[in-house]
C-alpha cells in the first residue's frame, strides 16, 4: 500500500498549518517588547533630570548614577532577548520573513537555530540575573536600605544556578555536536 490514505494527508496537512497558531504568541510579544520601552523611557525620564541636580544631595551619587545605567542596560538586555525570541522563533516554527531588499536585517537572522536560541536565552537570563545582583550588592550600606541576607543569599544561589544551567546546556550542544545520530 504505497498511496496515502487521504485522511492521513489531510491531517498531516493541518497539523503543519496549526504552525500558524503560534503567531499570536510573537504578536504579544512585539507588544511586551513595546511595554518594555515604556518602562525604560519611564525610568530614562525619572533618572535624566537627576543626573544633572546640582544641589548638594539632590543628584545623583556615583553609585546612584551606575545603578540607574544597570536598570537601563538591564531593560536593553530584556528587549533584545525578546526580539531574538521573536525573530529565531517564528523563523524557526512558523514562517521564514520575507525581506528581501531589506539592508538592515541583522546577520543573525534567520541562522540562529533552536539550541543557538537556547543559548542566547540563557546566556540573557545570565546577565541579566547578574545586573540585579549587582544591583543588590550596591545597595549594601545605603541609608534607608537594609539587605535582607536571606534575599541575597537566593540571588546568589539562583544566579549560580543560571550559570550552571547554562553551562550544562552548552556541554549537551557540544556532546550532541559530536554524535553522528542527534
Amino acid at each position: 500500500m504505497g498511496i496515502k490514505p487521504r485522511l492521513e494527508t489531510a491531517f498531516e496537512r493541518l497539523l503543519f498549518q496549526s504552525r500558524w497558531l503560534m503567531a499570536p504568541f510573537y504578536a504579544g510579544l512585539a507588544l511586551a517588547l513595546l511595554m518594555l520601552l515604556a518602562v525604560f523611557l519611564r525610568d530614562l525620564f525619572y533618572y535624566v533630570p537627576k543626573a544633572f541636580m546640582m544641589a548638594p544631595g539632590a543628584g545623583l551619587s556615583s553609585n546612584d548614577a551606575i545603578l540607574a545605567v544597570l536598570t537601563l542596560v538591564d531593560l536593553s538586555l530584556a528587549g533584545n532577548l525578546l526580539l531574538i525570541v521573536m525573530f529565531s522563533g517564528y523563523e524557526n516554527f512558523v514562517s521564514k520573513l520575507d525581506l528581501d531588499g531589506e539592508a538592515d536585517r541583522p546577520p543573525w537572522m534567520g541562522t540562529v537555530d533552536f539550541s543557538g536560541l537556547k543559548m542566547k536565552l540563557i546566556a540573557s537570563i545570565v546577565a541579566i540575573s547578574g545586573i540585579q545582583l549587582l544591583k543588590t550588592f550596591m545597595n549594601i550600606g545605603k541609608t534607608g536600605y537594609e539587605l535582607n541576607q536571606v534575599e541575597a543569599m537566593w540571588g546568589v544561589i539562583i544566579h549560580l544556578t543560571f550559570v550552571a544551567s547554562g553551562v550544562l546546556l552548552a556541554l549537551m550542544d557540544w556532546l550532541t555536536s559530536k554524535t553522528d545520530k542527534h
